[in-house]
């Protein structure tokens, strides 16, 4: 099984990928019924551990903020890295990634996504 990084360590940041990060952020509709966190993030690294192009695996959630501009009002963060820009697509479409999204749907109010490619 995949190893999930819920947090960032020396060997996690050694195989960053800096070509394209898929960065998605998401509101849980009841982001403090437990039930609804286990069943998000029992789906969500069920997906990532299926996923043949995500690279990077990052699973977050906000940590209390001691500065004025961060903006931990979100339940979840995912970064995901991809090769180049066919990869990342690739991922959009495989079935992992769309089961997903039909088992987690229910259980979030909003997703925003951020994807950067690298300089």
């Amino acid at each position: 099984m995949t190893n999930f990084s819920f947090g960032q360590n020396e060997n996690e940041m050694t195989t960053f990928d800096s070509n394209f990060t898929h960065t998605v952020f998401f509101w849980l509709k009841n982001p403090d019924n437990a039930a609804d966190r286990t069943a998000f993030e029992t789906s969500l690294k069920k997906f990532l551990d299926n996923s043949g192009y995500a690279k990077t695996k990052f699973i977050g959630t906000p940590p209390k903020a001691s500065r004025d501009v961060v903006d931990g009002s979100f339940t979840y963060s995912l970064i995901v890295t991809f090769e180049s820009d066919e990869a990342q697509q690739a991922y959009q479409d495989e079935a992992p990634h769309k089961l997903f999204i039909e088992e987690s749907s229910d259980l979030w109010s909003k997703v925003i996504v951020y994807d950067s490619k690298g300089i």
